[in-house]
């Protein structure tokens, strides 16, 4: 039985799980991995005290500053996946895909987000040949290519901005004509002149052999298909929080998101606490994520305490 299990090895997983261990909570820390999202970023320029580290850096960093503390008040258990999470009086039986259960008096949740993917025929099977959801790691491969981003947010504007350092051209396509990217961003964009936007569009099927070589799209006005010809697709679509395994136990909102109180962290079920990309919370960044979970493991701390 433990005080406090922690669900999630990104920042904001680690963040609390060191310091759980400080305040001699008798914790265990569940992740299938170390680093969250940002184990794909080439380089980070926004982690606070370091101008900049790659997403692999800043994931072996959050094991050896967990690892710092493994021991008797904190259990690691790592390349594990949470298959579901039931109550039973006051207890929360935690079940991993593996079929191993663990049980404790409150939870922290902190697993984090996924990306979206591009629902099209043949999205799948050209996924990684040609289809790709980070610029960062895979941008440079597209060098003096014609290449495509899909969405209409701040990520796929900076994303476009990126490969325009770069390739031959970049054609950003969205759904609609409303953008939910910064205005100054949009602006400076537009007048490169190797950058085109398509609104309204879409997106049907991706062809190639090996790899990518074409986008269809239908334009939602009059119904006609356009073929682009094209070796790169990079996807900024949103996110889809990791919370599938919480869904029957804590009301989330209309995305999937797990509702919080922003002032505690603490969700809609006693005991429960939630910090990071899988929160309703109004902005994600791994600094937030950090500073959250820090906020949730100080409100945990006194209400175990009370509870006890």
């Amino acid at each position: 039985m433990y005080d406090l299990i922690i669900l999630g090895g990104g920042p904001a997983g680690t963040a609390a799980s060191v310091y759980a261990a400080r305040k001699q909570l008798k914790t265990a820390i569940i992740t299938y991995e170390f680093g969250g999202q940002s184990i794909v970023s080439e380089l980070i320029y926004n982690w606070i005290g370091t101008p900049e580290i790659s997403g692999a850096k800043l994931a072996d960093d959050l094991k050896k500053h967990t690892l710092y503390y493994k021991g008797p008040y904190l259990d690691i258990i790592e390349g594990e996946k949470i298959s579901s999470i039931n109550k039973n009086d006051k207890i929360f039986i935690i079940k991993t895909e593996s079929g191993k259960e663990y049980t404790t008096k409150a939870l922290l949740i902190a697993t984090g987000s996924g990306r979206r993917k591009l629902e099209a025929i043949n999205a799948d099977k050209f996924e990684h040949k040609g289809i790709t959801y980070c610029a960062s790691c895979d941008g440079p491969l597209f060098q003096d290519q014609d290449v495509i981003v899909v969405g209409g947010g701040n990520a796929a504007f900076e994303t476009s901005l990126q490969l325009l350092a770069y390739c031959k051209s970049v054609t950003l396509i969205h759904r609609s004509t409303e953008f939910r990217a910064d205005e100054i961003t949009i602006k400076k964009i537009q007048e490169n002149p190797k950058f085109k936007i398509i609104t309204n569009a879409e997106i049907t099927k991706v062809e190639g052999e090996q790899f990518v070589s074409s986008l269809t799209y239908k334009d939602k006005l009059t119904g006609i298909e356009n073929t682009i010809p094209s070796t790169g697709i990079f996807v900024e679509i949103g996110q889809t929080p990791n919370t599938d395994f919480v869904k029957d136990l804590i009301p989330l909102d209309q995305i999937g998101k797990i509702i919080v109180d922003p002032m505690t962290q603490m969700t809609q079920i006693e005991g429960i606490w939630a910090a990071g990309d899988c929160t309703n919370g109004k902005y994600h960044q791994n600094n937030i994520a950090t500073g959250d979970a820090i906020k949730a493991l100080e409100d945990a701390y006194i209400w175990i305490h009370k509870n006890k």
